[in-house]
């Protein structure tokens, strides 16, 4: 069993005497360790974040860098399009001047020929010494060269020497020159940490970042309960929700008490949606514990606080918060809080003579839950239930776990249930566990007609064995003969030879850890009965059983007698 002794704060001042200096310098010196840790935690957080930044940059780096590269590439392949198609259209252009002046060419040049050959033919008739010959000849030429000159010769070039130089229509470049400075779209945001104490039983404040300079007109904020069975690397599903939030900050409400969820999110401008920032963890806060009444236990100096968690998950620590309660029944400002209480259980050092009003908050990353329902202790003496899991079955513990019944009528042992924890043979039932060193009292009311053994046993005395028959319990016993009632002190079987005259009918018990004592006391003749001594090597249970049928009854929470002080 795992114990949790707080000291510190007025309340848990347990002696008159102050604090010594080397117990002030120990909690000096513990509360400046945690503050340590806690700067360490701190800074190791700090420095994953900055990690985190550093990836964002580069990859930011990286996208702004292909982003450049793929529409300057673009740019230039379209301005080699164009000029491919330009040069195209002039090799064209070029080609068609040439073949129309080169059949603008050839054109002159039959002309010329014609022109010649009239010139010849004249020339020959003009030299010919045949009269004759000369008439005949002569009018058919000169009709030749009449039509010949009546022909209009076209003597303009048939084509431009300039070349046709449009303006190019470079509209598309222009565009894709200016959508480089248009705003790319968004870089992942960086999700943050969770940050202690942000959360509910039932919402969540997450925060997130850019580390760019990007442009962002929205965020939306995916989140998913984290189930065994839900995929790592899913990204949508039935189970995922969503939220739109303009700032890098949104609280997501409507979500499970003390719950671990997934969360990522992504930016949006007019131009796109950013990729998807890494996923982070976050827990709401825990439901509220619920305290174990049955099994809290309490003495003059101290009390034993059992709790169950009340939370499917489980929780980093406890906080249980106590306030002494005034003679009014009222509660005091003097409030006590002990912190990081790993276990559902805790053990508060006390003052002795009060009342406390006692609850606890289970706490995670999120923070604290709300106060469970508030327990009140007294101190005024030791107070136990009785342990129904340890009572052999033939036994009945009453509701409210102080008075224990044994039948007439015996059960078949078919019908009896028995484990390791259950007394098999002695008809006995363990009370709790008194873990506190110091002075204890409760006392047992008997009927004169009934067999019993009241006592204290060790937590793992022996379940087949009589209580007082062996070395881990020690025991008062009441024999009921013919001739008288006869009474034990029985300790491994042994017990010393001695007579009471007046039968108790209220039996007290005391036991002291510090001086190895357990005594017994008949409560209304202040009368002592026996002191066992032993040096108790762990703590013990207070054990009860019957001999025969019939019943008793335990009160506790009882101051211990002036008497037996003395």
């Amino acid at each position: 069993m795992d114990l949790y002794e707080i000291r510190g704060g007025s309340l848990d001042v347990i002696t008159e005497e102050a604090l010594s200096k080397d117990e002030t310098e120990e909690n000096e010196i513990s509360i400046t360790q945690n503050k340590l840790q806690e700067k360490v935690v701190e800074m190791e957080n700090f420095a994953g974040h900055l990690e985190e930044i550093f990836l964002t940059v580069e990859e930011n780096f990286g996208r702004q860098e292909q982003h450049l590269e793929q529409h300057y590439n673009d740019v230039l392949q379209t301005l080699s399009q164009r000029y491919d198609e330009r040069a195209a259209e002039l090799e064209e252009e070029k080609k068609g001047k040439l073949e129309a002046l080169y059949n603008q060419l050839l054109g002159c040049g039959r002309t010329l020929d014609a022109s010649k050959e009239l010139i010849e033919t004249a020339q020959e008739i003009y030299r010919s010494q045949d009269k004759r010959l000369f008439l005949r000849a002569v009018m058919p030429t000169v009709k030749r060269i009449e039509e010949f000159a009546k022909e209009k010769i076209d003597l303009t070039l048939s084509t431009s020497l300039e070349f046709n130089t449009p303006l190019a229509d470079l509209s598309d470049v222009k565009t894709m020159m200016d959508s480089i400075n248009i705003v790319p779209a968004p870089s992942a945001p960086v999700i943050n940490p969770q940050i202690p104490n942000s959360a509910t039983q039932t919402s969540l404040r997450v925060c997130w970042s850019l580390f760019s300079d990007d442009t962002v007109e929205y965020y939306e904020l995916y989140y998913r309960p984290v189930l065994e069975d839900t995929p790592a690397d899913s990204i949508c599903g039935p189970d995922v929700s969503k939220v739109k939030a303009k700032e890098t900050h949104c609280t997501v409400t409507d979500l499970l008490p003390n719950a671990q969820y997934e969360l990522w999110v992504t930016a949006t401008n007019t131009t796109g949606i950013s990729p998807a920032s890494e996923k982070a963890l976050y827990m709401t806060v825990p439901s509220p514990p619920i305290i174990k009444q049955r099994e809290c236990t309490s003495c003059p100096e101290a009390a034993l606080i059992r709790w169950e968690s009340g939370n499917t998950n489980p929780v980093d620590s406890y906080t249980v918060e106590l306030s002494e309660m005034d003679t009014g029944a009222g509660q005091s400002s003097i409030t006590e809080s002990i912190v990081a209480v790993p276990t559902c259980q805790c053990l508060i050092q006390l003052q002795t003579g009060k009342r406390y009003l006692i609850s606890v908050r289970a706490v995670n990353i999120g923070g604290p839950s709300d106060r469970s329902e508030a327990f009140v202790i007294s101190t005024t003496g030791t107070f136990f239930h009785l342990l129904e899991d340890t009572a052999h079955p033939c036994l009945s513990i009453s509701e409210d776990g102080f008075t224990m019944f044994y039948g007439d009528e015996e059960l078949p042992l078919s019908a009896m249930a028995f484990d390791d924890n259950t007394f098999a043979r002695c008809v006995a039932v363990l009370g709790d566990l008194i873990p506190v060193r110091g002075r204890h009292y409760w006392e047992v009311e008997v009927d004169n007609d009934t067999e019993f053994r009241i006592g204290v046993a060790y937590e793992d005395t022996q379940r087949n064995s009589y209580l007082g028959a062996n070395t881990s319990s020690w025991c008062m016993r009441h024999i009921l003969t013919p001739s008288r009632h006869k009474y034990e002190f029985l300790h491994n079987g042994w017990s010393p030879d001695l007579r009471i005259t007046v039968n108790p009918v209220r039996i007290g018990v005391a036991l002291d850890y510090e001086r190895g004592t357990l005594s017994f006391f008949n409560v209304n003749l202040q009368q002592h009965l026996y002191t066992f001594h032993c040096h108790f090597q762990n703590y013990v249970h207070p054990c009860f059983a019957l001999d025969n049928p019939g019943a008793l009854t335990v009160h506790n929470g009882i101051e211990t007698p002036e008497y037996m002080l003395i």
